[in-house]
């Protein structure tokens, strides 16, 4: 016997709602009922409205918390995007850098500041335009510090990329201080 009824909502009469009742059965567990009309029925019809609001109910939150979480990745596939074009642009940046010419070896750890000839030719010097003074041969394109990881640095963000690293070599020292990890610490949060 099929237990699902269609029911329209009061107020949305043109949505309906299916319910599912429970099978009937006119000997559950194999026992015999006096009267199954009087376990079997659906007693007041608002009881199947108000069973249908609340399966609505239900749908209506799942498909909101589900939007919700969908819109939280989304978010989140947007942001890795954006991290993904910025690191490839430092990559043809490093990359352009590494091939300007230069008639020193290079070592991480060093400033060095990038010029371009007349010709279009961009070069390095470890001369910045500060030491040349007003007798600079060619035009300034920028200072960039080479990093021991063979990636280059823009002068006006060494000092945040070291202070960053700094604060990377310090956790790295102090991992072995740490105890043994022996699964999630909540200390502070539910003292």
């Amino acid at each position: 016997m099929n237990m699902d009824r269609t029911v329209s909502l009061p107020n949305q009469p043109d949505k309906t709602t299916t319910v599912t009742l429970v099978e009937s059965s006119s000997a559950p567990s194999g026992l015999e009922l006096v009267s199954s009309y009087q376990t079997n029925r659906v007693g007041d019809p608002m009881d199947l409205v108000a069973l249908a609001a609340q399966v609505q109910k239900g749908d209506d939150f799942i498909k909101a918390n589900a939007c919700n979480k969908l819109t939280v990745i989304a978010d989140q596939i947007r942001y890795l995007q954006e991290q993904a074009r910025k690191v490839l642009e430092e990559a043809k940046r490093d990359a352009d850098l590494h091939h300007a010419a230069c008639n020193i070896v290079k070592k991480p750890g060093t400033m060095y500041y990038l010029y371009e000839r007349p010709s279009g030719q961009k070069y390095f010097s470890i001369i910045s335009p500060k030491e040349w003074g007003p007798s600079c041969p060619h035009s300034f394109v920028g200072a960039f510090k080479l990093q021991h990881d063979m990636s280059w640095t823009p002068m006006d963000e060494v000092e945040k990329r070291d202070s960053e690293m700094a604060i990377m070599d310090k956790l790295l020292c102090q991992q072995n201080a740490l105890p043994p990890f022996t699964g999630p610490n909540f200390k502070g949060l539910s003292d």
